[in-house]
């Protein structure tokens, strides 16, 4: 069938990890008819966690598509991983979307993930519709969760249905802007009856359904007087304006149910299908063309033009492009454009997923999203478009990295094949990081926790058939100086023939932090001839390299050339070289050498209920806490921190939380270590530089 972009629908389902979102996503593709049977994520057989990984774990790992019809819509739906270690998958499926269904548990409440959800939402602009989960749970409060939703994230959320019971008795909803209910078997089927109202909830149906109709009459001059003049509006005469406020973000729709009882889920259809906008009513999208700001419209007659936001590696299909059309249309045999990389690419084919399974299509039309298999040299963020095109859309932007990991291959083959399986790895991945630190000598690779860099290193052995053992990184310590002192380094040395003679006094000083090395020369009078001053610059930026306490690199000092002498026939560039050597490690010990430590801003993102452990354990971290700030139930802590105190805290937060802490880490600044610390950390060093 051909799809028509007035008729699509594309929805990621978001939410805090354990929500219920692969549920949910299995339930509306059952109560769709796609599939004969309700899968469970405990049995592994969900149509969208189909990952070795995820089935073995029990979590979505990566975003999954799955593609349905109700009423006469195309329905692609994103399943997007809620853990903290996948947010990366949650802002690039969020950017694409024209719709988000927000999942929070009624046990639960809002959770961290939640709220990043919510923020990335917030940040595109997506129009959103929570579907409160879990309502047939014990401790499930419907309620509270709404004034959750309200406080957190907005008071323009408001519910459109409510439920009747909760927990164990939990069987159905009322439609609130309808006045009609429906009764559910309870039996996991999508069968349910239509009854009226329950006489216990008529008043609260009636209170809710008198403030969404005020919602809605704002949308309009003429029919707010008319309301406010005592007039019941028809519904079929507010639908379109209360379309109009869901796409415009000035209402959110709020619905109970339960995904894996399957209460809730054919309303929640209903919504996407009848009240979200389609591709044509979405927002433009940004995009820059030269130099020149620009945005590109949903317009099936115009350009084609789609952005790359999802690479994955399928063993039987090779690598498969995810996009999403953002204008235009394109037929299987034209060739695609990266217009990023300036190349074209034939292309064989289309396919709408469902799952890990692909339909082939011959034809793309604005607002589909679908994967292209066998593109060469396409990476997520390019746009990519037809010859010619010159416009593109901004790069995704990901979160930073968190935690890392130093790699080591376990043979010399495996040594031969890790960077190019990394660099793989990283085409899939954008968010990883794998680089040689040139202070250490590591092969550090980085993520966003544990089990995401445990699920990336699970994938290169299966893939690339690469062991690596996997340890904590080394610090990269740097060295400097407190004080000016100067020194001589004569380097003088008799052989037969020519022998060598170098000689310099250096003065070593202090800089600013941040400086680096500065070298100058203050010869006067030919001491030192000038072909060999750039020897003793080259000689201090060697010996910088090693410093004097434990061999760190040794950073923000200024050395200035003085004085020096030579012999016309034993004097080179060697000789001054290593004279300058000399008076390096005899200068810096002498002016007063400190141990370096890197520090980190660190914002941990928590509940109320954890903000003292989290504040407590960041004392022990030898944190400085910065600032505290609140959005709505959740806080966030501004600290820093040395990186050798954080290696493992994605590991150490969640454990404390309960999985419902995050945090993100960027490089600040080098402090002094204290005294302590330092003394332990030279000792190491110098024992295993022994032992090297």
């Amino acid at each position: 069938m051909g799809y028509k972009p007035e008729d699509i629908r594309s929805i990621a389902i978001v939410a805090h990890g354990g929500a219920g979102k692969t549920s949910l996503t299995e339930a509306m593709l059952f109560d769709a008819g796609v599939t004969s049977r309700l899968g469970t994520v405990d049995n592994g057989n969900t149509v969208t966690d189909f990952g070795t990984e995820e089935q073995k774990r029990k979590i979505s790992i990566s975003t999954a598509l799955a593609n349905l019809e109700h009423e006469g819509k195309s329905v692609f739906l994103m399943d997007v991983p809620g853990y903290a270690d996948f947010l990366g998958e949650m802002r690039s499926s969020l950017r694409v979307a024209d719709s988000a269904v927000v999942v929070v548990s009624a046990v639960d409440g809002v959770e961290v993930q939640t709220g990043k959800a919510w923020e990335f939402a917030e940040d595109f602009g997506v129009p959103v519709v929570f579907f409160v989960n879990k309502m047939d749970r014990d401790h499930a409060d419907y309620a509270r969760t709404v004034e959750d939703i309200k406080e957190q994230m907005s008071g323009k959320a408001q519910s459109f249905y409510l439920p009747i019971g909760s927990e164990s008795n939990f069987k159905g909803l009322v439609d609130v802007l309808r006045e009609k209910a429906y009764i559910y078997k309870g039996d996991g089927s999508k069968e349910f009856e239509e009854v009226a109202v329950p006489g216990d909830m008529k008043d609260a149906m009636n209170v809710k359904r008198g403030q969404l109709v005020e919602s809605i009459v704002e949308e309009d001059d003429e029919m707010m007087m008319r309301y406010l003049d005592g007039e019941e509006i028809p519904l079929e005469e507010m639908w379109p304006y209360l379309r109009k406020a869901i796409v415009a973000r000035k209402i959110f729709p709020i619905l109970p149910g339960s995904a894996t009882a399957n209460v809730g889920v054919p309303q929640l259809l209903d919504v996407i299908a009848n009240e979200l906008p389609s591709p044509l009513e979405s927002r433009p999208r940004p995009a820059v063309d030269g130099d020149e700001a620009t945005v590109v419209s949903p317009d099936p007659s115009a350009q084609f033009s789609s952005l790359c936001f999802k690479v994955m590696v399928d063993p039987y299909v090779g690598k498969l492009s995810f996009i999403r059309v953002n204008s235009g249309t394109l037929t299987s045999d034209q060739n695609i454009y990266n217009v990023n990389r300036q190349e074209e690419e034939r292309i064989s084919g289309f396919k709408v997923m469902q799952g890990k399974e692909g339909k082939d299509v011959k034809e793309l039309v604005t607002g589909m999203i679908v994967a292209i298999p066998k593109l060469q040299s396409t990476r997520v963020g390019d746009t990519l478009s037809v010859k010619g095109a010159t416009a593109v859309f901004p790069p995704i932007k990901f979160p930073h990295p968190v935690y890392s990991v130093a790699v080591d291959a376990k043979s010399r083959a495996d040594e031969d094949k890790l960077s190019t399986s990394m660099h793989r790895m990283m085409e899939e991945d954008p968010i990883l990081r794998f680089e040689k630190n040139p202070e250490t000598g590591d092969n550090v690779l980085s993520g966003m926790g544990n089990l995401h860099l445990d699920i990336v290193l699970a994938r290169v052995k299966e893939r690339y058939g690469v062991d690596l053992d996997v340890r904590t990184p080394e610090v990269p310590y740097r060295e400097t100086i407190r004080k000016t002192s100067k020194a001589q380094g004569k380097h003088k040395k008799q052989t037969g023939g020519h022998g060598q003679y170098g000689d310099v006094h250096i003065e070593f000083s202090p800089l600013p932090t941040g400086e680096g090395f500065v070298f100058e020369d203050k010869i006067v009078g030919g001491a030192v001839p000038r072909q060999y001053i750039p020897a003793v610059e080259k000689g201090l930026k060697e010996a910088l390299n090693k410093g004097v306490l434990a061999g760190f690199r040794t950073v923000d000092f200024k050395a200035t050339l003085v004085f020096g002498s030579y012999h016309d026939v034993d004097s080179s560039e060697m000789a001054f070289k290593t004279a300058a050597h000399l008076a390096f490690k005899k200068g810096i010990a002498e002016a007063s050498p400190v141990l370096l430590e890197p520090v980190m801003d660190v914002e941990v993102t928590v509940a109320d209920d954890y903000l003292g452990d989290v504040m407590g354990d960041m004392n022990t971290r030898r944190g400085r806490i910065m600032g505290i700030d609140s959005i709505g139930r959740l806080q966030v802590v501004k600290a820093q921190v040395p990186m050798s105190e954080m290696f493992q805290y994605s590991i150490q937060l969640r454990s404390m939380t309960s999985g419902r802490g995050n945090f993100t880490m960027e490089f600040s600044h080098y402090d002094p270590v204290p005294e302590d610390i330092s003394k332990k950390v030279i000792a190491r060093r110098q024992s295993s530089l022994e032992e090297e």
